[in-house]
């Protein structure tokens, strides 16, 4: 099956995003195709109470997103 999130994208055109009270999830690359795979990566961009207003970069496993953000709708992104 064929990754179409394979490519890392700027924090201004994320693939999706996922958020929960005050933090934010942009995902910026998947390394896998399915995202319920056990182990499944994201790239991200994070913002939370703890990154003082910035985004921090890095791999997080897709689950521990998907337990604690709900995914926003995104119009006009893709």
């Amino acid at each position: 099956m064929s990754n179409p999130c394979a490519k890392t994208r700027p924090i201004s055109n994320p693939y999706e995003i996922w958020t929960a009270p005050g933090w934010e999830w942009r995902v910026l690359k998947k390394w896998q195709a399915d995202d319920f795979k056990p182990y499944a990566r994201w790239f991200c961009a994070v913002k939370s109470p703890f990154t003082f207003g910035d985004w921090e970069l890095g791999d997080t496993y897709a689950a521990n997103v998907m337990a604690a953000a709900r995914q926003q709708v995104m119009e006009g992104v893709r």
